[in-house]
């Protein structure tokens, strides 16, 4: 039984939607998500270069800022292949092991940017309510050890997932209602009991996005504390500046998580389109808008990519 079990999970594929609705105008859309790509992959790229590159930015805040771009050019790609494949292939189909490897990814990477903007709220209150401890606190082997402990963390958290869908019976038309694979939908699809599967993903989700969330409101509670305690009205406003860029990539990040999360529970009976792409800005909307963001927001950002392309000049 094993035996044909696995057999049948070998030859089992998955049809992914796509965009219900809007079939005939895949020639466009493959414009507007491949131009979305190339934004969210230049951009992250020209950070993280930046960082390498510029001694100046070797700094806690960007090397957490690069560790941020290398999550969202994770969840760019991990969506890539089967997106773009859609809307230029119309290919629909994908194998059972390799729905399981995406859901993998782009969960992995997905919490592995939740995990660092926790991070990054921590490295904002060491920097306000220890200055002058700051880089004494974030060495940069503890900033590594970090980095890592977040990656380690995700890929525990998530594994068993795959693992669990695959010992689970199909025994019927399998689609999911996206272009990429999710653990939500793929729950959807076993003709079996997914009670154990339903409660684990419950379970992380709380574990990390609940908690890191939880663990972000406390850091910046504790922010506003200490720069109320600062006398000079230019103390507290530079102070505070220093955390815009931050604030707004948890915004993007988190609304449109809670988003999707209301639109999944309250409005069951919308129409697929809006879950679709409710759940498309939630996966697309972050990797794009954080490198213009911090370029717009950040100087030292806008120094080191502009020292970029004057060290590339000149080497032409």
């Amino acid at each position: 039984m094993g035996a044909e079990k696995n057999e049948s999970l070998d030859l089992l594929s998955v049809f992914l939607t796509g965009i219900p609705g809007l079939e005939a105008q895949h020639g466009w859309l493959s414009i507007l998500f491949f131009t979305t790509y190339t934004v969210a992959l230049v951009g992250n790229s020209l950070i993280m270069a930046a960082v390498q590159a510029d001694p100046a930015l070797h700094e806690p805040m960007y090397l957490f800022l690069s560790m941020l771009s290398v999550t969202e050019v994770g969840v760019s790609v991990s969506k890539l292949p089967t997106v773009m494949g859609i809307l230029w292939f119309d290919a629909h189909q994908i194998d059972f092991d390799g729905c399981l490897s995406q859901m993998f990814f782009i969960h992995t990477f997905s919490c592995m940017e939740s995990g660092v903007l926790l991070a990054m709220s921590y490295d904002r209150f060491v920097a306000i309510y220890n200055p002058l401890r700051y880089i004494a606190i974030l060495t940069p082997p503890r900033i590594i050890s970090m980095g890592l402990g977040i990656s380690l963390k995700s890929v525990t958290l998530m594994a068993p997932l795959p693992i669990l869908l695959r010992q689970l019976p199909y025994c019927h038309i399998n689609v999911l209602s996206h272009s990429y694979c999710l653990h939500s939908d793929l729950i959807q699809l076993p003709c079996a009991d997914t009670k154990l599967n339903s409660i684990l993903g419950l379970a992380i989700v709380l574990a990390t996005f609940g908690l890191d969330s939880l663990l972000i409101m406390v850091s910046y509670i504790l922010i506003l504390h200490t720069v109320l305690g600062i006398t000079s009205r230019e103390g507290r406003q530079k102070a505070l500046n220093t955390c815009v860029s931050h604030i707004y990539a948890v915004l993007v990040y988190y609304v449109p998580m809670i988003g999707v999360s209301v639109m999944h529970r309250a409005a069951k009976h919308a129409s697929p389109l809006v879950h679709t792409l409710m759940s498309s800005i939630y996966l697309f909307v972050p990797p794009v808008l954080n490198p213009i963001i911090y370029s717009i927001k950040t100087k030292p950002i806008q120094q080191g990519i502009a020292t970029l392309f004057s060290c590339k000049r000149q080497l032409l």
